[in-house]
């Protein structure tokens, strides 16, 4: 064994297990310091929740690699934690730019939804229902693996695909709301190289690791991968727009502004000009007067 293959063998695990709170401690962290989830996507801690939780019940009849399950359970802790967060501080509704919760129906300009998903799934206004969900998948996963279904491989192969699938979708709310949005406002770039940096080393520990990685985790990482690079594109090109769009819109509205009142100009010069009269005319009296008074005086 190469001593680059040992250190890979051993850094990369440290790095998977980790990943998850260095991906998503800096939003955390950002949405409790402005007191505001506005741009921030509740579906991702809902998509890395069902995918994680699928996953640890995926182990019980797979029993793939350690590391991976590992990170699963960090994972669970780290998005209960942003979920938390996320729902203490949601915007008022109809601010623009708000948080997006519904990223598969149709949105309107003010941030409201045209459609609803059914029984309003995770788009409660109150935050029992989002714990009350989480915890009645939890228990239906849970009487079902203590039943005889759990024993075929055909269920623990659907569970391992659907987690993993599920997983692989988790940019997917955040790019539809940038698009909606035209921006990428609320979502941190740290959260974006978090991802991107996560992909390729998770890639690479995918097809060089020596421990049990199967299929399902090499097929869905790809394409989770290319759509965490459409992502990192996506807010280079909406970032440079806005950088790039605002002096020019300030300087098009002077000009706007000076050619739709084109006696504005001669307004303000007109009116000075009276005040220098009325000033020069004020002068001219005080001075009247006073040769008034000096006569006065002298006689």
């Amino acid at each position: 064994m190469s001593l680059f293959q040992m250190a890979f063998d051993y850094a990369a695990p440290v790095f998977l297990i980790t990943s998850p709170v260095t991906s998503y401690a800096d939003q955390i962290f950002s949405i409790h310091r402005t007191r505001s989830s506005a741009g921030f996507s509740l579906d991702i801690p809902l998509i890395m929740l069902i995918s994680s939780i699928l996953k640890i019940f995926y182990w019980f009849g797979e029993y793939y690699s350690g590391t991976l399950l590992t990170q699963a359970i960090v994972m669970i802790v780290v998005q209960m934690t942003m979920l938390k967060v996320a729902l203490d501080n949601r915007p008022s509704a109809g601010v623009r730019n708000g948080i997006e919760h519904t990223p598969f129906s149709g949105g309107n300009p003010d941030g409201s939804s045209s459609s609803l998903r059914p029984y309003e799934f995770w788009q409660w206004k109150a935050t029992k229902p989002y714990w009350m969900s989480l915890g009645y998948f939890v228990g239906m996963l849970t009487v079902v693996h203590l039943t005889p279904i759990a024993q075929s491989q055909f269920y623990i192969s659907l569970l391992g695909y659907i987690g993993l699938a599920v997983e692989a979708t988790l940019p997917i709310p955040q790019i539809l709301a940038n698009h909606r949005s035209g921006s990428c406002k609320g979502f941190r770039v740290s959260v974006i190289a978090a991802w991107i940096l996560g992909d390729t080393m998770k890639m690479s520990y995918f097809f060089n690791s020596t421990e049990t990685i199967p299929w399902a985790f090499k097929l869905c990482g790809i394409f989770q991968c290319v759509c965490d690079f459409y992502l990192g594109f996506q807010f280079y090109f909406f970032t440079r727009n806005t950088h790039s769009k605002t002096p020019s819109h300030s300087h098009s509205n002077s000009l706007s502004n000076a050619f739709s009142n084109p006696h504005s100009h001669s307004n303000s010069l007109s009116h000075s000009r009276s005040n220098s009269q009325t000033a020069g005319e004020s002068m001219e009296q005080n001075g009247r007067w006073g040769h008034h008074e000096k006569d006065i005086r002298m006689n």
